[in-house]
């Protein structure tokens, strides 16, 4: 299916951890909502929707992307973040046009089919 939006409206970036990187994700997450005024979800310590890892949502307007992604980068400290965008089609959203820091991981893709 082709892209109809042309604009996107929003970011989620998902930190992934383990139980041995639950601390540092969590402060991370914490960071990232304190430093820059990100909405951040719940610490999820299993597999929630298309994540097959631990993961923690951060929410951003799109406005903030050059601000978020390069703290990101820069403070991540080896965790594995997913980064896309929010443009109303999820499909395209969590395959065509995903950031990866990190290693990627694989994705349950089939719930938006």
């Amino acid at each position: 299916m082709t892209q109809t939006s042309t604009e996107i409206s929003a970011y989620h970036a998902h930190v992934y951890f383990d139980a041995q990187s639950l601390d540092q994700a969590t402060e991370l997450c914490q960071q990232a909502h304190a430093v820059l005024g990100v909405s951040m979800g719940r610490i999820h310590q299993k597999p929630v929707g298309p994540h097959t890892e631990w993961s923690c949502q951060l929410s951003f307007d799109a406005k903030k992307i050059g601000e978020v992604l390069p703290w990101l980068t820069l403070n991540r400290n080896g965790l594995t973040v997913f980064l896309h965008p929010i443009t109303g089609n999820d499909l395209d959203d969590h395959t065509k046009y995903v950031m990866w820091l990190g290693d990627s991981k694989p994705l349950k893709i089939a719930m938006f089919l």
